[in-house]
């Protein structure tokens, strides 16, 4: 679902609740991540098979191209453990080719609704499914599709996430993109039950390439993914659905539910996605391992996270990591790196350096990842 809100209202509700203290000595007696946990659990993971047939796409998933894939496991609310789990299921399997992405996914429905019926239309408007890629993992540079029970698809790219300025362009659109989807009951009719309705999609790499060559993953390739469904509370007028409003006349929130639970009610936030590791091992046996450089990054998203919840209150960022509870230097996984903070009063970037192979990771202030090179140093 698009959400233009601005991350300086989510930073400053945490400042409100008293969750970040701003004394330097009272954060150093705690967690440097205390406060921030719920956007530090732990992304799910997802190992795709590649696969020698392509799967007919017609929203019928039960062929037997399917079979050897497995289904993630059910979505959650978006905020993760700390709400409800979900009253209707939905789950998601993957596949991949040469050429293409291939998802599958099952959406369990008792009252089948669409009305959006144009490429690009608001689809989160209806009920819907929701596809968020970023192949390179920076956190910028991202995908997001939508689609209806109608089969209406909903495509756009963000350089950055609406948080750091960013605007979508709604004008992309993933050229070749297949879709079908399958009611299981019958669409817009409140006489009776449904049991839900399946979608399936391929997606071709060359529509999620930038720059001059398709990047087709290999063995091992790392993706950031992840899938949310909208649900609205509804009744039924003059044989319509219409959906429920508060008090004050205005809809009641929309349900946000995903694969990988996003901590904050805000899907644009690419670092809180799900891992999505490509496999080419036929036995399906692949395991996925969290990679080292994916720990070390959690500390420079503790650094943006941070820097901007200090600079809701100051006006400016700072360059004092102590400010933050975090030393220069700091162990990941076994091993020692070395934690920098530079900053003027309208920029900042982190690093963080493994002191045996030299490689660092970088942040800035609009939430860019990426390995430094050695000509940057």
């Amino acid at each position: 679902m698009v959400n233009k809100t601005f991350v300086t209202r989510f930073f400053a509700g945490i400042i409100i609740a008293g969750v970040f203290l701003l004394n330097a000595s009272a954060v150093k007696a705690q967690s440097p991540f205390k406060g921030l946990e719920n956007l530090f659990t732990t992304p799910r993971n997802y190992v795709i098979l590649h696969t020698a047939t392509a799967p007919a796409i017609d929203g019928d998933i039960n062929d037997d191209v399917w079979k050897q894939a497995a289904w993630t496991e059910v979505f959650q609310d978006i905020e993760g453990d700390s709400k409800p789990h979900p009253a209707l299921q939905t789950k998601v399997k993957m596949l991949w080719d040469d050429s293409c992405l291939y998802i599958a996914a099952q959406v369990q429905e008792p009252q089948v609704w669409a009305y959006q019926k144009h490429h690009d239309d608001v689809v989160f408007y209806d009920n819907d499914f929701e596809i968020f890629i970023n192949p390179n993992n920076s956190a910028h540079q991202y995908y997001e599709i939508e689609v209806n029970a109608l089969n209406t698809i909903f495509d756009l790219f963000l350089g950055t996430p609406y948080r750091d300025l960013g605007n979508a362009m709604i004008n992309w659109n993933a050229e070749g993109l297949r879709s079908a989807v399958k009611v299981h009951g019958t669409l817009n009719d409140p006489s009776d039950v449904d049991k839900g309705w399946t979608v399936e999609m391929a997606i071709p790499f060359k529509s999620i390439s930038l720059g001059n060559y398709v990047r087709v993953p290999q063995d091992g390739t790392l993706w950031r993914i992840n899938f949310s469904r909208v649900e609205w509370d509804t009744n039924v007028s003059n044989g319509k659905y219409v959906k429920q409003t508060n008090a004050d006349g205005r809809n009641k929130p929309e349900h946000n539910w995903v694969w990988s639970a996003q901590g904050v009610v805000d899907m644009h936030f690419p670092e809180r996605w799900g891992y999505l590791q490509f496999s080419k091992n036929v036995t399906g046996s692949t395991t996925f391992t969290m990679p080292y450089n994916e720990q070390q990054r959690r500390y420079l998203w503790l650094i943006y996270y941070r820097e901007h919840m200090y600079f809701a209150t100051h006006n400016e960022y700072t360059s004092n990591l102590k400010q933050f509870g975090l030393d220069s230097t700091i162990t990941v996984d076994g091993k020692i790196n070395r934690l920098q903070l530079e900053a003027t009063q309208h920029q900042f970037m982190g690093l963080i350096t493994d002191k045996i192979d030299n490689i660092t990771w970088t942040i800035d202030q609009q939430g860019l990842v990426r390995q430094l090179n050695k000509h940057d140093e």
